[in-house]
């Protein structure tokens, strides 16, 4: 390693983005606490050198992560953007962004210890070249499967496991179970710098998870760029559902989730494993996107307003409680109003519990850059405007629906915490952490962060919701396993 490295030299880690872009930070912290650097965990604390690991999925994340480069450099310290925007434009942003003493792409992370250590030295290593990475692997999965055995593969979970520093408290954690996307959306260019997609052997999970439940995590979110396509570069069939069966079985974990599941890949056996599996929450993280047949064809997508409808039926047939989010783009092009009305219909229809509304944006690479029937700035607003009124009304009827309905909720944070009002704070099974909304719990006993305690939901306020938690329950009973911390 450079002689900028040496075990004073202080490093900070910012991200931006979604879970698994804090998965891959906290496998940096690990990464560059075995060469030796320490950790900064407390902004206020001065650092040599920040990392920024950045997010490019709409023009809103980038101007963040630009920010964030610009507010590192402003500490005086040293800076180097990693992540999907360095991994996706590289030189380019080099070039844009002097203030950044390196951009570097996925394939530094495994030496970027020593590539700290040149930056301290007053060093600018060679900004990262960009690639398609869906040319860097077969597009067959039994070739895929092939091609990465045994071996690690640069910006994809497959391989050996790299040791993690979990860089936030509390009882949960993201849990990387593939990585890559094979699908082609026209509006996404996350494919493009993912690469395809690569399921991480099942052994390798379980371990990880065991892992995290040493660290005294209690929950694991499952966070992939498509968490439905699981399995399908792996020998076996419905490994998806093999894997929360295994994640269920691992001592000290109470609840597991999933995340990014896509409508058309999901099965009624896999509905059925959520619905069935104890420790796995009823919630169903459903990347609808739109309903409007004309529309999803022009997104490369499949389905319409009564197949997804169909699709929240099955869901709600399995398990009556569960929680189904999702996200809508409105504005794409070439939609019309009777393209807008027919996604009110299905909202109204589904009743979903929370929905991320995004107005139309053009993405560099995109198919969707090229398309005919693009649409006012003004007119995209006026959409989403429109849509959020109507699932903001939805989701607080959907909540209020919940008044005097029983809940597993997972305590977060304790009563008195400064981050708080005052109460303890959790999530039920519905809640997905920091996009969901959170239960505030009126309780006769100190509550501790990871316990999963039963509440009677009283009241709501969007979609928030206050519940009064029961007495203790009997510790043998399954479904309320609590681990101590």
């Amino acid at each position: 390693m450079s002689t900028g490295s040496t075990a004073a030299t202080r490093v900070g880690l910012v991200t931006l983005g979604c879970a698994r872009n804090d998965v891959d930070s906290s496998e940096l912290a690990g990464r560059l606490q075995a060469d030796g650097y320490q950790l900064v965990t407390d902004e206020a604390e001065p650092a040599d050198v920040i990392v920024v690991n950045t997010c490019a999925f709409v023009d809103a994340a980038k101007k963040d992560s630009i920010d964030a480069v610009l507010a590192a450099a402003d500490t005086g310290a040293k800076v180097v953007a990693v992540g999907c925007m360095a991994e996706r434009y590289g030189a380019e942003l080099a070039q844009a962004l002097p203030e950044a003493d390196a951009v570097l792409g996925f394939d530094a992370y495994p030496r970027l210890g020593s590539l700290l250590g040149d930056v301290l030295d007053g060093h600018r290593p060679a900004a990262h070249t960009p690639v398609d990475r869906r040319t860097l692997l077969p597009i067959s999965p039994v070739a895929r499967a092939g091609a990465v055995s045994g071996v690690s593969v640069p910006g994809h979970a497959a391989g050996p496991v790299v040791p993690r520093t979990l860089l936030d408290e509390g009882p949960v954690a993201p849990l990387k179970i593939a990585s890559g996307c094979d699908r082609r959306c026209t509006f996404c260019a996350i494919p493009s710098f993912r690469g395809a997609f690569v399921s991480r052997p099942p052994a390798e999970i379980l371990q990880e998870a065991a892992w995290l439940v040493d660290q005294g995590v209690r929950e694991v979110v499952l966070v992939s760029e498509n968490t439905t396509s699981y399995g399908k570069d792996l020998p076996g069939d419905r490994q998806l559902a093999d894997l929360l069966a295994g994640l269920a079985q691992v001592p000290g974990l109470t609840r597991v989730r999933l995340s990014y599941l896509q409508p058309a890949e999901t099965r009624p056996w896999l509905i059925q494993a959520i619905a069935e599996i104890p420790a796995v929450a009823d919630y169903f993280d459903m990347s609808f996107q739109h309903s409007s047949p004309a529309v999803l064809r022009r997104m490369r997508r499949y389905g319409s307003t009564d197949s997804f409808l169909q699709l929240v039926e099955q869901i709600r047939v399995a398990a009556p409680d569960a929680g189904i989010r999702s996200n809508v783009i409105v504005g794409f092009p070439g939609e019309t109003e009777e393209d807008l009305a027919e996604l009110e219909r299905f909202l109204v229809g589904a009743r979903l519990d929370a929905v991320g509304v995004f107005g139309y944006s053009d993405e560099d690479g995109t198919e969707a850059l090229g398309l005919a029937g693009k649409h006012d700035e003004d007119v995209i607003a006026e959409r989403v405007e429109r849509i959020t009124e109507l699932v903001e009304e939805l989701s607080a009827q959907r909540a209020e629906d919940r008044i005097g309905s029983q809940l597993l909720v997972m305590v977060d944070r304790a009563a008195g915490d400064p981050d708080g009002d005052g109460m303890a704070v959790g999530r039920g099974d519905h809640q997905a952490p920091d996009v969901d909304g959170e239960v505030r719990l009126i309780a006769d006993r100190v509550l501790r962060p990871g316990e999963l305690v039963r509440c009677t939901v009283t009241d709501s306020d969007g979609i928030d919701l206050v519940a009064t938690v029961e007495p203790a329950a009997d510790p043998a009973e399954p479904a309320l396993r609590v681990a101590p911390r």
